[in-house]
């Protein structure tokens, strides 16, 4: 009788060490299935691009499909709030920057996840500046030019912008360092935006570096400032808004990739040194290159710090100019 009892307290000891050692193992073999990569806007932009670059790098070093899912809207707040409802195992992977993890959080005081607390952060992907571009038939040459008009003409020169992006961002941050007042023409997209520029309909506005750059190459478009704190190496010739007289301005769209809070460590350890790997390989330079992206510092540290510092600033341009979610 007492043999049996052993035998069966033996037995139930080594089923609980089994469960008990089973996430340790799940971990261990990490990824042993695909993974899923949140891209919280519509297939074909920036967005999209720079999470179909990393699904492809983290699939040839972790040796498993990682399949890129776009669930866009509300500037990217509905995917990314979406993805947090997920498990936090390490097979969901979600898309972080600076519309949805940044702005969001200075338009939304009710948004649905806070970006400092809910998220582990792996790794930033992509830093880029907008350009300041104006259409050539317009006067104005320098950054100082275009100051000048608008402090002798409060409100009679116009920009184009869309709502709550990064080139919106920048200019309202522009405006402020400036000290001018200028009138924003609100338009849907990207796309219209460029339609009224080179028709002259708008004079000027910020916009991504590499979108502009084919029409400045064409001379339809004239390059004023980048808003980055550094030279853009798509234009070598363009001064930084910063040297133009308005030191310490910087203002950059951006990507990461993060996970979910109580991911576990093993697993984020994994996909951020998966990451660190694949922002060293030569492909992904050489597209970052040709397109005028920067490839930030890696790791999660030097990210999650990095999302905090732009939620602050994001937050107080936008409460300073009391811009409204739309």
């Amino acid at each position: 009788m007492i043999n049996r009892r052993l035998a069966g307290i033996s037995i139930a000891l080594a089923a609980i060490g089994c469960i008990a050692a089973s996430p340790v193992l799940a971990q261990s073999d990490y990824p042993n299935k695909p993974v899923k990569i949140i891209v919280p806007f519509p297939a074909g932009g920036t967005s999209d691009v720079m999470g179909r670059m990393m699904a492809d790098e983290l699939n040839r070093i972790l040796k498993q499909p990682f399949i890129v899912e776009n669930i866009g809207g509300a500037g990217g707040t509905i995917g990314t709030a979406r993805a947090l409802t997920m498990p936090a195992d390490g097979y969901t992977l979600i898309q972080t920057g600076v519309g949805q993890n940044a702005v969001a959080h200075g338009l939304d005081p009710k948004l649905k996840y806070n970006s400092n607390t809910d998220f582990t952060h792996l790794s930033q992907v992509h830093s880029g500046p907008n350009v300041l571009v104006v259409n050539a038939t317009t006067p104005y040459k320098t950054v100082k030019d275009i100051v000048d008009y608008a402090k002798a003409n409060p409100g009679k020169l116009d920009y184009g912008y869309t709502h709550a992006a990064s080139g919106h961002m920048a200019m309202e941050l522009f405006k402020q360092t400036a000290g001018v007042f200028m009138t924003g023409i609100s338009y849907r997209g990207g796309g219209p935006m460029m339609t009224d520029l080179l028709g002259g309909t708008i004079p000027m506005m910020f916009i991504n570096q590499d979108v502009a750059l084919p029409h400045v190459k064409a001379g339809k478009l004239r390059a004023i400032a980048v808003s980055s704190a550094q030279r853009n190496p798509l234009y070598p010739d363009v001064p930084t808004v910063a040297e133009s007289g308005y030191k310490g301005f910087e203002a950059l769209s951006w990507s990461g990739m993060s996970v979910a809070k109580g991911t576990p460590q093993p697993i984020v350890d994994k996909l951020e040194a998966a990451m660190a790997q694949a922002m060293t390989s030569p492909a992904i330079q050489q597209r970052m290159n040709a397109a005028g992206f920067v490839i930030p510092t890696q790791g999660s540290k030097p990210y999650a710090a990095f999302v905090k510092k732009e939620i602050d600033t994001w937050t107080r341009v936008i409460n300073t100019a009391g811009i409204k979610p739309q």
